[in-house]
């Protein structure tokens, strides 16, 4: 900022940077608060995982005898929180 704009600057126009200053750096804690947050990361990626599970599972059933589908849908979802399970050990 030269000197000449630093002259000019009236009340009303710092209060406005000020919260503007303040604006972005809520943002910035906020997702700084994110990053940190495993547990959350975590429950995501295994919701993330679980419906890309599912969905294959869905795929691949839909080829089998349909009196065994619920069967095989059942152990193809149990082994995807299997899964999930021994990863967070």
């Amino acid at each position: 900022m030269s000197a000449e704009e630093e002259q000019t600057r009236t009340p009303e126009r710092m209060e406005a940077e000020i919260e503007q200053t303040r604006e972005e750096l809520a943002d910035t804690v906020e997702a700084l608060a994110q990053k940190t947050d495993v547990k959350a990361q975590a429950k995501a990626k295994a919701a993330e995982v679980k419906e890309g599970v599912q969905d294959k599972a869905e795929a691949a059933t839909a080829s089998l005898p349909h009196d065994r589908r619920p069967f095989y849908v059942a152990a193809l979802i149990g082994l995807a929180v299997a899964i999930v399970v021994l990863r967070r050990r």
